[in-house]
């Protein structure tokens, strides 16, 4: 057995005394409690600070406060959104734009076989602006040999037939165009429209001008050099690019100073459709949300459109350019499809500030904008680098002036009073209607240089300062080809053209003498007239004594005579033979307003009064065979979606006899070969042309009327306050319409003789009357109705009659 191992003894306590003991016991129970309490405060401490996510209330406090502003901001912003949305919608979903009324000049059809010549046709292609090369390659370019004009016509939308361009062959021989040839396809053509020259607008009310374009007839290289400097990102932003705001702030931070923008062009188009240019956060705001909603709603071809069409290029006057097309037309006068790449980097250079860089006022600047956008161009592969150097070469190629088109004033009036009259309500200012008028550009040009021309010059002859007027008309058709209202063309006033009623002295003579032979068994050429001193009394004892303007008698003279040399009394003698009744008829029949025309003697002389306007009515009608087509300068008026609204139509009407008319154009060809007007024999004698000059008394009024082939041309000359000019119609209206005819070159006046006009010969006898004498050496055609003047020639004695109708 194992022995116990002895155990060590167990440590004794001590144990205080039992004073100590209480004085220890209760000390320590006292602060016993206070200890635990202590532990569950820190306990509590330790819980709080594990749960931190629960705010503390100034913090929900503040929370919600920003929870509700946030709401009231979206709810203002989604009510603002709301209305620029319907802003946007009603501006974009419709018309953007009152657009204004173009107006065109007339269309040029030409046909095989046309009485036109080469130099005719050159004119109306340098007036259009066509680009005269070697070798034609683009639509606008024409070159010209003595006898061809080879050119690429430019695409148009006529009146009903909206034609693209076409590369032709003109073939002409001496005054007639001969054969027109596509060059393409080797065919022969029929007809060929040239189109019509852009005369200007109407209907603008407000400052701003614009010609609309679709996006897809802009050139392409125009909207690459647009994008690719304005907004390279058009394509994928959504209407605001931070991108391009970050990019744009970058580049002014290294540049120091505003360099490049950060708006995109749908941001440029809200500021400028919807917004005001000033400059402010708000506005900046604005112009994004919108610019958003533009984005969202449209496609970007169509903000494209718009803002192509919307941005300001430049001032024309008053008026502001705006767009694209319009700026080409302005700056360079040409259609924007025409235009070279330095030109159309030009117009994209002139976006960043049509002031700064005015091709007119700072052409350096403009040039180093221009090759900037052309740089771009090229570091984008747009351009070649044969491309590139060839377009930095250029010269700016601007007009001289800047015009968007000639200003014709007087025309613009005329044509505004057919539109009221003949179109009335269908006729609305602002939907852009295109308007086709009857002015030749070529003759309104002629007209334009001749009044700058002449009018200083008769100035100095009568020794006064003259005012002036001139109409001219197709002698076929009545279209009114030119118009002049005053001594400046271009400035708007008072249109004497329309509204200057003179008296018209001789002018009135050819209608007295187409009165006479409308008559031909009492009066021909030959009818002898008494040039013999008169007096005519009236029923208040008053007496008239006319007077030849030279003062001299000269006996007996030949009805042709008399007109050819404006003689007064023989006139005078005729008028009342043939009655001042049958007179006054015969001039309304020609198209003047019979209640302007008094019945009194003095009205043989012209002493009554008409406008230029209502003279060439009155030998339009003469000088085309007594057909009278009513004048007129609208042609037709077409919608914007193509449809024809208005067109006109012609009512020519045979007023008198035709061979009547004939015969006196007949004796007004007299007026030129051998009568006052000599002076425009001495220069255009080919022409054969006809004309009356007309005078006033004391020479307040100086008149001319002249027809060629082509067109019958009015003159005036005098003062507006009716005091003498010194000038007969020879010495002053006659001049301007040589100097016109000059720059125009007339088409000879060859008018095929109507039925039953043939020649009869007579004998002059000793007191200057012609006698008829079929052996005679004096010839001059007669209306013979039945033959029966030839027939007498064949017989020993002429019938009684036709003695009567030569006597005095």
């Amino acid at each position: 057995m194992m022995s116990k191992l002895p155990q060590p003894p167990k440590p004794q306590q001590k144990k205080p005394a039992p004073t100590k003991k209480k004085a220890v016991i209760k000390p320590a129970v006292k602060k016993a409690v206070p200890k635990k309490s202590a532990v569950k405060k820190v306990t509590t401490k330790k819980n709080t600070s594990k749960n931190n996510n629960s705010p503390h209330p100034w913090v929900r406090k503040i929370a919600g406060f920003v929870f509700k502003v946030t709401l009231v901001v979206v709810a203002i912003l989604l009510v603002i959104g709301i209305y620029l949305d319907t802003v946007v919608r009603n501006k974009m979903d419709g018309p953007i734009w009152d657009l204004p009324s173009v107006v065109y000049g007339r269309v040029l059809t030409l046909h095989p076989d046309q009485a036109i010549t080469i130099s005719d046709v050159r004119r109306e292609l340098d007036v259009l602006q066509y680009h005269k090369v070697r070798s034609p390659q683009r639509m606008g370019e024409y070159s010209a040999s003595s006898t061809r004009i080879e050119l690429i016509r430019r695409p148009f939308k006529f009146v009903d037939d909206p034609q693209p361009q076409q590369h032709v062959m003109l073939t002409f021989a001496g005054t007639k165009l001969t054969s027109i040839v596509d060059v393409t396809t080797k065919h022969p053509l029929k007809t060929l429209k040239i189109e019509p020259k852009l005369l200007g607008m109407l209907g603008l009310t407000g400052n701003e001008q614009r010609i609309f374009m679709a996006r897809d007839q802009f050139p392409p290289l125009l909207i690459d050099a647009l994008l690719t400097t304005e907004d390279r990102d058009f394509y994928q932003h959504d209407g605001v690019s931070p991108l391009a705001i970050l990019r744009a702030m970058v580049v002014n931070l290294k540049a120091g100073h505003t360099v490049q923008g950060g708006s995109t062009l749908t941001q440029q188009l809200a500021k400028n459709l919807f917004l005001s240019r000033e400059r402010s956060l708000w506005r900046k705001v604005r112009e994004a949300y919108i610019a958003v909603i533009i984005d969202h709603r449209y496609s970007k071809d169509r903000i494209l459109e718009a803002y192509l069409n919307e941005i300001y290029l430049g001032q024309n006057g008053a008026k502001e350019v705006h767009g694209f097309p319009l700026a080409a037309r302005f700056y360079f006068g040409r259609p924007l499809e025409e235009l070279r790449a330095d030109q159309l980097a030009m117009l994209v250079g002139m976006v960043k500030g049509p002031s700064q860089f005015n091709p007119w006022r700072h052409p350096d600047r403009t040039i180093k904008r221009r090759d900037l956008v052309l740089m771009l161009l090229l570091k984008n592969n747009y351009l070649t680098g044969a491309e590139y150097e060839k377009a930095v070469s250029e010269p700016l190629g601007i007009q001289k002036t800047p015009k968007i088109a000639s200003r014709q004033p007087a025309y613009f009036q005329q044509l505004q009073r057919e539109l009221e009259q003949d179109v009335g309500d269908i006729y609305k200012s602002g939907k852009g209607l295109r308007i086709f008028s009857t002015l030749d550009p070529v003759s309104q040009q002629a007209a334009e240089k001749t009044i700058a021309v002449m009018v200083p010059r008769l100035n100095k002859k009568a020794g006064v300062k003259v005012e002036t007027a001139m109409v001219v008309v197709d002698r076929q058709d009545g279209a009114v080809r030119a118009l002049i209202g005053g001594s400046r063309p271009g400035y708007a006033g008072f249109n004497r053209a329309l509204d200057a009623s003179r008296q018209i002295g001789s002018l009135a003579k050819p209608a007295v003498y187409l009165a006479a032979l409308s008559q031909p068994l009492k009066f021909s050429l030959a009818t002898t007239l008494s040039d013999q001193a008169i007096v005519l009394k009236g029923n208040k004892g008053t007496s008239w004594r006319p007077r030849n303007y030279d003062r001299k008698f000269r006996g007996q003279v030949p009805l042709y005579y008399a007109l050819a040399h404006s003689l007064n009394v023989p006139t005078v003698n005729l008028g009342l033979k043939v009655g001042l009744g049958t007179v006054i008829n015969t001039l309304a029949k020609l198209g003047v307003n019979r209640d302007e025309v008094p019945r009194l003697p003095s009205i043989l002389l012209g002493a009554f009064n008409l406008s230029p306007f209502e003279v060439a009515q009155m030998f339009q009608s003469i000088t085309n065979n007594g057909r009278k087509a009513p004048l007129y300068s609208l042609d037709a008026v077409v919608d914007s979606r193509g449809r024809v609204l208005y067109q006109h139509q012609s009512h020519i009407e045979q007023v008198v006899p035709e061979q009547a008319a004939w015969l006196t154009t007949y004796d007004m060809k007299k007026v030129v070969s051998q009568g006052t007007a000599r002076f425009l024999h001495t220069k255009f004698s080919s022409a054969k042309l006809a004309g009356k000059t007309g005078t006033t008394d004391n020479n307040r009024d100086s008149w001319f009327a002249g027809a060629d082939g082509r067109e019958v041309g009015v003159v005036w000359v005098g003062r507006d306050d009716n005091t003498p000019v010194r000038l007969t119609g020879s010495s002053g209206a006659l001049r301007v319409y040589a100097d016109y005819l000059t720059r125009r070159q007339p088409l000879p006046l060859n008018i095929g003789w109507p039925p039953y006009i043939t020649t009869v010969k007579y004998q002059r006898a000793a007191n200057g009357s012609l006698q008829f004498d079929c052996n005679g050496n004096v010839s001059l055609p007669a209306w013979d109705n039945n033959g029966e003047l030839k027939a007498q020639c064949n017989d020993s004695q002429p019938a009684t009659w036709i003695k009567h109708m030569f006597a005095g």
